[in-house]
């Protein structure tokens, strides 16, 4: 399937939770009112779908605003909620389908949503009780709206969702999420003939676009100016314009009972787990910080209906049944209904390798052992042969690895936490290991089984000829067959080794000691498999290419080659920093 296909697959899945099969009594038969008009503060009208039972008296509501298309008055989860005593409104967000006013990501949801429930609040058939649903930016919707949202508003079940568009999306630790927000920024645009055709597009379309220069115009590659796109390149690190186009620094202010659904392999991986801890520790209300719980499978962006993620199939275990544990969710906080919900686990993980759903209370798991897994080279500096080895011993005297990093011939992005113009989930690694400018470390071979889940980062003691670059490294589980897949993966800026919001150059030459958060996986290598670490300057078009020269970010369009010095030593004891979990007596 080609990358503008999956795009198209995901945001069509993404508008509520995928389909599974469920047995209920679905009682009511169905109303149906389509493009029902609802104003806004401001006067503007969004539209929507309502699916109501065809029945006297009032009934919770279930609400889904999303940018993605509101369906039909065939959608599936509007007749089945209706028919089960539910009404369910889906609708179309500011500027998008058939609601009035102007698109631009991010922006209007807050308010909107509130509005929207406001409406809902008011109408004869509600019964004063609302649930929000959806996943991807309809996650968002739902979270942007809960800060105050009021007593009325009883659950949300948010699936794979973005919440902060700053720190979830837009960038990651200094670096541009470049496919996913130029592409994805740019596939949902609105008045541009392009970004139609671009779902069309082939691999070197998408390569050739994302290599445009400077960034600040990146919507030259679609043949138009797309005004928020440019914003986020103005707006590297977070300030005032992102302050309303998230809920950071407002989980007190949250006082909803969440389910959310995420993946090892999704965008979100890793901020699912800083938000749903954040509620938990600040939320004012004891209930919301006792009810926020997260189920963490093996998928991408999506939940995998045959096991199979990338290269990988974790087998029908990893499957959930999706509609029938959000129902079960709504029935127990919308109808009282005894379902269970108020007994799940704050966390439920699948552990990879091992391939099995385990329950938690806490993330990070208390029981964590961390331990540091030290680079070694064996006799020489390292290669992309895989000569470089990876031990709890620590490091001695060593000689320092070096590599080009050349911005003009990044590496390319192999798998991991993608969904726009790049491979997604487990890959093998076997070609890109091939290229001079990836420094590999490999552990020996595993006589017992070695659990590793939680956060996991890099530590790295690095000089540079340039007065910025990047660092990346990733987590690799090598196979009996010697075939390596990627964990989890994460980059650093050296302008931000110190402060994400107070950036600083380098100094050419010089070593610093910077820490590179992988993100967080869950992966039992089992006996005869190896832990592998990759080190290197990119991974694109999953981040934009640093181009070494310092420049103010997005302005630049010319690049220099680095020389990049990776030591460990006993001074300098680069080493990654695992999250055992010992094994059960």
């Amino acid at each position: 399937m080609s990358q503008s296909a999956r795009i198209r697959l995901f945001l069509s899945i993404l508008v509520l939770a995928p389909q599974a099969i469920l047995i209920a009594k679905e009682t009511y038969e169905v109303d149906v009112r389509t493009e029902v008009k609802i104003p806004m503060r401001d006067g503007v009208e969004l539209s929507a779908n309502i699916f109501r039972p065809k029945a006297d008296g009032q009934f919770p509501v279930i609400l889904v605003r999303s940018p993605y298309g509101k369906g039909n008055e065939k959608n599936g989860d509007g007749l089945f909620y209706a028919g089960c005593g539910y009404v369910l409104i889906s609708q179309d967000c500011r500027g998008k389908g058939t609601s009035g006013g102007d698109w631009e990501p991010f922006a209007n949801e807050g308010n909107d949503g509130r509005d929207t429930q406001k409406w809902i609040l008011d109408q004869p058939w509600c019964n004063g009780s609302v649930c929000t649903s959806g996943g991807s930016y309809v996650g968002f919707t739902q979270w942007i709206s809960s800060p105050n949202a009021g007593e009325h508003l009883k659950a949300m079940f948010p699936l794979v969702p973005l919440v902060d568009a700053y720190g979830d999306g837009v960038y990651t630790d200094g670096a541009l999420n470049l496919a996913l927000m130029m592409g994805w920024g740019s596939l949902v645009s609105t008045g541009l003939s392009r970004p139609a055709a671009m779902y069309s597009w082939k691999p070197e379309d998408w390569d050739k676009a994302y290599r445009t220069l400077p960034l600040a115009e990146w919507d030259r590659a679609v043949g138009g100016k797309i005004q928020y796109l440019r914003d986020w390149v103005a707006h590297p690190h977070f300030d005032d314009y992102w302050t309303t186009r998230g809920v950071r620094g407002q989980w007190q202010n949250i006082t909803v009972p969440i389910c959310v659904v995420g993946g090892w392999y999704d965008i979100f991986a890793r901020s699912v787990f800083e938000h749903m801890n954040a509620v938990r520790s600040m939320s004012r209300s004891e209930q919301a910080r006792k009810h926020q719980h997260l189920v963490m499978g093996p998928w991408a962006h999506g939940i995998s209906r045959d096991g199979s993620v990338g290269d990988l199939n974790f087998g029908e275990q990893s499957v959930i049944k999706i509609r029938e544990m959000q129902a079960k969710w709504f029935d127990y906080w919308m109808k009282g209904e005894q379902t269970g919900a108020d007994d799940w686990p704050a966390f439920r993980l699948f552990v990879m390798g091992r391939n099995e759903w385990r329950d938690e209370q806490e993330w990070p798991l208390k029981r964590t052992q961390y331990t540091p897994y030290y680079f070694h080279s064996e006799g020489s500096a390292n290669t992309a042969s895989g000569n470089g080895t990876l031990s709890p011993a620590k490091s001695s005297a060593e000689p320092m690895d070096t590599f080009i990093y050349d911005p003009n011939d990044p590496v390319p992005t192999t798998g991991g936490c993608n969904l726009v113009g790049c491979p997604i989930g487990p890959r093998d690694q076997s070609e890109v290991e091939k290229r001079d400018d990836i420094l590999i470390f490999t552990s020996e071979t595993l006589k017992s089984e070695l659990e590793v889940t939680g956060p996991v980062k890099v530590v790295l003691y690095a000089a540079t000829t340039a007065k910025d670059t990047d660092w990346t490294a990733k987590l690799v589980d090598v196979h009996p067959d010697g075939k390596p897949y990627n964990l989890c993966d994460g980059i650093l800026r050296a302008r931000y080794r110190d402060s994400k919001d107070h950036p600083g150059l380098i100094q050419p030459g010089k070593i610093y000691r910077y820490e590179i958060d992988l993100w967080v996986t869950s992966n039992a290598f089992q006996p005869g498999h190896k832990i592998r670490v990759e080190i290197s300057s990119s991974n694109f078009p999953r981040f934009d290419r640093n181009l070494n020269t310092g420049e103010p970010f997005g302005t630049g369009t010319q690049w220099i080659k680095a020389t990049q010095t990776i030591y460990h030593d006993k001074e300098h004891p680069s080493h990654v920093l695992l999250p055992v979990i010992p094994s059960s007596p």
